[in-house]
């Protein structure tokens, strides 16, 4: 995390000595679950299961838990250095992906609609999808998909979800990260990563896709397993891991800005970006420095 934040010009006036780390700002996670892990102990509010209907917060993958720590895991374990963009932010699990990382749309529908039902009880700002189809579902799943996600965006919700790993060619947003409303991150391009496979747009619509990119490749985080192997952290690459250092970045905007609204988040986080000529990178790579101005 440390090459991530580096990256994305993470230390700055705000979260070094501003104290702004995510603080009175609920993220809700839809993946494959949460492990517990110290991290992230003491900060997760509630846990809903739209895949085996248990109730005692599990992650079967490892996936959700990888994501859960780059959006607001507190570093403990290794005093800081593994650290999530918004560390004291609170969470709310829904496992709407099983052990493999795949999950029906029903299931993914579910989910939404629990947090639609349950956003204002937990007061939940942001929503991280790193969940996309591939291109080719069923018209009517996918225009399902992509209303469910534009109901949390007009509530009020910074939801913000993945392009997908099915780029580099043009038009390979995964669904609903080819919605006009939600903020769509990709996986930003390094070197040593051959041609990437980041999701890019246009979409059907002639909209620009992504928004914006952030690093995802190589990022360490949350092991899942921390108890049974004493590993505390795990890489991982993709889109998956791009989109929760966008989330957590909405985190600390909204902590910052607590009466800004969703419509407030976008448009800042283009102002922040580092531009690049490349429309595959959208308005270019996030700026944690400019985005707290």
């Amino acid at each position: 995390m440390n090459r991530v934040k580096q990256q994305i010009h993470y230390r700055c006036a705000d979260t070094m000595q501003g104290n702004i780390k995510g603080q009175n700002v609920t993220a809700a996670i839809l993946d494959t679950g949460m492990a517990v892990h110290p991290d992230l102990n003491g900060r997760i509010l509630a846990f809903y299961d739209c895949v085996n209907r248990r109730h005692g917060m599990y992650d079967d993958s490892g996936h959700g838990t990888h994501v859960g720590g780059i959006l607001a895991g507190d570093g403990r374990l290794s005093k800081g250095a593994y650290g999530g963009i918004a560390p004291k932010a609170e969470l709310v699990i829904v496992k709407v992906l099983d052990s493999k990382g795949e999950g029906s749309v029903e299931q993914i529908l579910k989910g939404i609609q629990w947090i639609e039902d349950n956003h204002e009880h937990y007061n939940i700002r942001v929503a991280n999808v790193s969940v996309g189809a591939k291109k080719g579902l069923d018209e009517k799943k996918e225009r399902d998909l992509i209303e469910a996600v534009e109901v949390l965006w007009d509530l009020g919700i910074t939801v913000v979800v993945s392009a997908g790993n099915q780029g580099p060619e043009s038009g390979s947003i995964a669904v609903p990260g080819n919605s006009r409303k939600v903020i769509t991150v990709g996986a930003l391009d390094e070197p040593g990563v051959k041609d990437g496979c980041s999701g890019v747009g246009p979409t059907d619509y002639c909209i620009v896709k992504p928004e914006l990119v952030a690093p995802g490749y190589h990022v360490s985080s949350c092991n899942s397993r921390y108890f049974k192997t004493k590993i505390p952290y795990v890489r991982k690459s993709g889109t998956s891991m791009a989109t929760p250092v966008v989330s957590g970045a909405a985190a600390l905007f909204l902590s910052k800005y607590p009466q800004a609204k969703n419509v407030d988040v976008k448009l800042k986080l283009r102002e922040a970006c580092e531009c690049e000529e490349d429309a595959r990178q959208g308005w270019g790579c996030l700026r944690i420095d400019r985005l707290l101005e």
